[in-house]
């Protein structure tokens, strides 16, 4: 993790630790097109120190691959990425499966990813179009999904209230157990 100040795990929870991430993460646009994967230029994979990795060309800033937009997994990454934590630019399905760069956690604590999904899909793999949130703190949950159109803080009643987000799926860690 990154000893800058400001940068640690927020101390805050909800609305609070949400209120206290830069501006650039608070208004970012869903856009179900980018996603981890999307070819480039739409959607490249920019690094910790904001440079395109795809393209080589530096990036305006650490979040300039979000001012067209994100959908929920670039964004909860861009999220991560802000407090040093670092994921590979993974997909739902493949992000459940990961055991390199993350690891499942019963327990939730700040950063960590949490997945909602509408349950199991045939001859679909598990966590195949998942929701991907950030764990802020006791039942927040920091998202960018199509319906609240920016970034949101919810609580688990209002994930179950949507059939497509009615299951946890469960938590993933950034990092190899005992690193964070």
């Amino acid at each position: 993790m990154s000893r800058e100040p400001g940068r640690q795990v927020p101390t805050a929870h909800g609305t609070v630790a949400f209120s206290r991430l830069p501006e650039e993460l608070r208004n970012v646009t869903y856009s179900g097109a980018r996603h981890p994967g999307a070819a480039t230029p739409e959607c490249p994979s920019y690094a910790a120190d904001g440079t395109a990795g795809a393209s080589g060309h530096p990036a305006p800033g650490p979040f300039a691959d979000l001012a067209r937009g994100a959908n929920c997994q670039l964004y909860a990454y861009a999220v991560l990425r802000h407090f040093g934590l670092l994921i590979p630019p993974l997909r739902s399905a493949e992000l459940w499966a990961d055991t390199r760069a993350t690891h499942r956690v019963d327990r939730p604590r700040p950063l960590d990813l949490v997945l909602f999904d509408g349950g199991p899909a045939e001859g679909r793999p598990p966590g195949y179009g998942a929701h991907v949130g950030v764990h802020l703190g006791p039942d927040q949950v920091l998202h960018l999904c199509r319906e609240a159109g920016r970034p949101a803080v919810w609580r688990s009643a209002d994930f179950a209230a949507r059939p497509r987000y009615r299951r946890f799926l469960g938590v993933k860690r950034a990092g190899r157990p005992q690193e964070r």
